[in-house]
């Protein structure tokens, strides 16, 4: 069997949130924290922002044609983690993450 034909053990990791500097701040301290723990990470990865618009109307009677716009935008990262070992995993479970950042990790 060579290097190459053996499959390889990952865990994935996905960032969502709406403020970006939270979400950068977080994929900052998971990397750091598996290289800390002596295994090799991919990323963070930017993966493309979704952005939700709304119209609203300013007023129910007066003013129809007035319409305020509103966005909704939610930054996305994304880590690999390769060959993970125990000490990953433990120090992984105590990162302290900010709120407002939502986390998935899929192996």
């Amino acid at each position: 069997m060579t290097q190459n034909s053996k499959k390889q053990q990952k865990i994935r990791i996905r960032l969502r949130g709406f403020d970006n500097r939270l979400v950068d701040q977080a994929a900052v301290d998971i990397v750091e924290t598996v290289k800390r723990s002596g295994t090799r990470a991919v990323g963070p990865v930017p993966m493309p922002t979704t952005i939700e618009r709304f119209s609203v109307n300013r007023s129910p009677h007066a003013d129809k044609k007035s319409a305020e716009q509103f966005e909704l935008r939610t930054h996305k990262r994304m880590i690999d983690i390769l060959d993970p070992n125990v000490d990953t995993m433990d120090a992984l479970k105590k990162v302290n993450l900010p709120s407002g950042v939502e986390i998935s990790v899929s192996v």
